[in-house]
């Protein structure tokens, strides 16, 4: 009785500092060049470049100017995050989260972000030129002046987003959801429309030539 009191009082007291020590790990913030990577993080002109930001919350984080170049940013929470003026050419991310974030004048070029999660998305300014963004969601966001050329956006959503001025040459919005869109003077060339759905956007002075399934009776 006296050697299986004594074996249960060392399992009791070896595990859990054993637990404790397997389980530090998961209360440690990571800091990368000086940034540490949490929500509400303030590192404004961060080097991030390749960094591998998976399924971090980094909720509503100051990385205005931020290198993201070549990042890896599946699942991450970017939700209301600032990223003006950030690099982020070549990222891959999927579901990727940008809800109410602001992109204005970031470089997100030839980047890989399918079922980007952006609604309310602050991108005036942004180039998205060559990016995978099918199946994201931009409902309500702001694109105008932004770069879109040669995106890949099939099945995703504008629906009521901003694109005035917005250059979308060659770009694919096969099955997009485009119901009220504002296309003003925006550039559609070559752009590739079949599918989509454009009740009730609207397409006023917008250049259409030789884009397939574009409203040119508008």
């Amino acid at each position: 009785m006296k050697s299986w009191i004594t074996a249960t009082l060392l399992t009791s007291a070896v595990f859990p500092a054993m637990a404790n020590d397997d389980m530090a790990h998961l209360d440690t913030v990571p800091v990368i060049n000086g940034c540490k990577l949490e929500a509400e993080t303030a590192c404004p002109g961060a080097d991030l470049g390749a960094a591998d930001l998976s399924n971090l919350n980094l909720r509503g984080a100051d990385l205005r100017g931020s290198n993201l170049t070549g990042a890896t940013l599946n699942h991450t929470n970017l939700r209301g995050a600032n990223l003006n003026g950030a690099k982020l050419d070549n990222a891959t991310g999927y579901r990727l989260q940008l809800y109410r974030a602001s992109l204005r004048g970031a470089k997100v070029r030839n980047a890989t972000l399918p079922g980007l999660q952006g609604e309310y998305l602050f991108a005036q300014g942004a180039d998205f030129t060559g990016t995978d963004i099918s199946g994201a969601n931009f409902a309500f966001s702001r694109f105008s002046g932004a770069t879109l050329a040669d995106t890949r956006a099939p099945f995703s959503s504008f629906e009521i987003a901003w694109l005035p001025k917005a250059n979308l040459q060659g770009a694919d919005l096969t099955g997009a959801d485009l119901q009220e869109a504002k296309f003003g003077h925006a550039n559609l060339a070559k752009a590739q429309l079949s599918g989509a759905r454009i009740h009730f956007a609207t397409f006023e002075g917008t250049f259409m030539e030789g884009c397939t399934d574009c409203p040119f009776d508008w």
